[in-house]
């Protein structure tokens, strides 16, 4: 199984691809989709989902894992930025006919570190251990790494969400 794992941003959307061999994850290909900060929110969005689309026309994966929304209390306006970017991602993905699992950034950074609270450079350490890469991988790129890892480890579980599933659709 191939999984997409995405770290959506309105600026920044990290990505990782890993390919799920049962008793271990392979690494395929991570990256960041960028937006240029003058643009217009929809602009920026506009041009990261083309390249989310291009990700997932290239990549053909099975399954995409994102994580969850989580509270942004002391500036509502990244949690709103966030929460736009999330759902453009959402309806790219949707477009393309994928399911979703989402993940909460405490259940992500567990899977991965074991400790609900670990800071992105123990992340993108334990990332690069467990997909053996050589050097880490770009902090959003390793978040998305972590977010494919845990959909690996917890699949089965329950606390796995899975969103609906869609017909893909032209975009």
């Amino acid at each position: 199984m191939r999984i997409l794992g995405l770290d959506p941003g309105s600026r920044y959307c990290g990505y990782g691809v890993i390919d799920d061999a049962g008793s271990s994850a392979r690494y395929v290909e991570c990256g960041v989709l960028t937006a240029p900060a003058t643009g217009a929110m929809e602009q920026r969005l506009g041009e990261i989902a083309r390249g989310l689309r291009e990700v997932i026309d290239e990549l053909a994966p099975d399954v995409c894992a994102v994580e969850d929304v989580f509270s942004h209390a002391q500036n509502p306006r990244s949690g709103l930025a966030l929460a736009q970017a999330r759902g453009m991602a959402l309806a790219v993905i949707g477009l393309c006919g994928l399911r979703v699992a989402s993940y909460p950034p405490a259940v992500v950074k567990k899977a991965i570190t074991g400790s609900g609270s670990a800071g992105k450079e123990q992340i993108a350490r334990m990332v690069q251990t467990l997909i053996g890469l050589r050097s880490l991988p770009r902090a959003d790129a390793a978040d998305a790494l972590a977010i494919a890892i845990t959909h690996t480890r917890t699949r089965a579980a329950q606390n796995v969400k899975l969103v609906s599933s869609v017909r893909r659709a032209p975009l």
